[in-house]
């Protein structure tokens, strides 16, 4: 029997409601009469492993079910399966997480009936993936969407902490939080392509997707896969300041505020001058006060599902 859809699932996706999924999931597979193998994740981690144990058993399709952290880690799968010289499988995903910005920077449907949809046509297109040296991870971390060094990692822990509300709800919150939690930029060193910025950074987004927390349009003219990433730096401003900028940053204008800077890049070097480096990556925090952090884009590199 062909082996067709691997689908990963993480019960505790959106707090939750990856557990409240899994009989919808499993109804629309039988109902469409396709063949699937259903493995929950058991812990931080797993998703990776699950994915390799995919690669090597030969399914046709690996899906992440869950949110941003999910996928994160079925992409590291699937890369790390790739170093080891195997095909690998197109990836598929189901969005039942809080953010979902993955999929929604990707053109993937962040509703679960229109994503299981999109998988069964089956539309591919090839990506790029970034890598991210540093923190806790000395050998590397894959991502799909984004790095993000200062505010965006503080909320990042700000959100974790929130109840289950939609995504864009809980990071706006958690924005709101961190106003007031993170007013003291580290003065920061970032060397990109022949461009060196140093300054005290309140915020470094490096982008492989388009948007952040469910809505905040960090680098609006993004395409995942022209070899490049883009880069958003706000400097160190006031709370008051932060607050005003949110609205451009719901627009996707910041670039036209003179506190931003924006620019694109294969490599980004980020070393702290003096105060630590929080930073996250698709949602997973990578240190909490790191000294310096190495991002690359490796172009076209997955093939993923998606809606055109």
């Amino acid at each position: 029997m062909t082996k067709t859809y691997k689908i990963i699932l993480n019960p505790t996706a959106g707090h939750g409601n990856g557990m409240k999924a899994l009989p919808k999931i499993e109804q629309l597979f039988t109902q469409a009469g396709v063949s699937f193998d259903l493995q929950q994740t058991e812990r931080p981690g797993n998703g990776i492993e699950i994915t390799k144990q995919a690669i090597h058993e030969g399914y046709q399709v690996i899906v992440a079910a869950g949110g941003d952290g999910t996928v994160n880690e079925v992409l590291n799968g699937l890369m790390l399966s790739k170093l080891e010289g195997l095909a690998i499988a197109p990836m598929g995903v189901l969005c039942v997480g809080r953010g979902n910005d993955f999929s929604g920077s990707m053109g993937i449907p962040t509703e679960l009936e229109p994503g299981f949809q999109a998988l069964l046509t089956g539309q591919r297109r090839t990506i790029d993936v970034g890598r991210v040296t540093g923190g806790r991870y000395p050998e590397g971390r894959f991502f799909g969407s984004c790095v993000g060094v200062g505010f965006d990692a503080i909320t990042t822990i700000e959100v974790s902490k929130l109840p289950r509300w939609g995504g864009y709800l809980s990071f706006l919150v958690a924005v709101f939080k961190t106003v007031f939690l993170y007013n003291k930029a580290p003065l920061a060193k970032i060397e990109f392509d022949d461009q060196v910025i140093t300054q005290r950074s309140l915020l470094i987004s490096i982008m492989n997707g388009r948007r952040l927390g469910g809505g905040f349009i960090m680098a609006p003219n993004s395409l995942p896969d022209d070899g490049l990433l883009d880069l958003c730096i706000a400097e160190q401003m006031s709370s008051f300041h932060v607050i005003k900028m949110i609205p451009h940053f719901t627009k996707g204008d910041q670039a036209t505020q003179p506190a931003i800077k924006t620019g694109q890049a294969v490599k980004i070097s980020i070393s702290a001058q003096d105060g630590p480096l929080p930073a996250q990556t698709d949602g997973e925090i990578i240190c909490t006060d790191g000294s310096h952090l190495e991002v690359e884009v490796i172009p076209r590199q997955i093939e993923i599902i998606y809606q055109p």
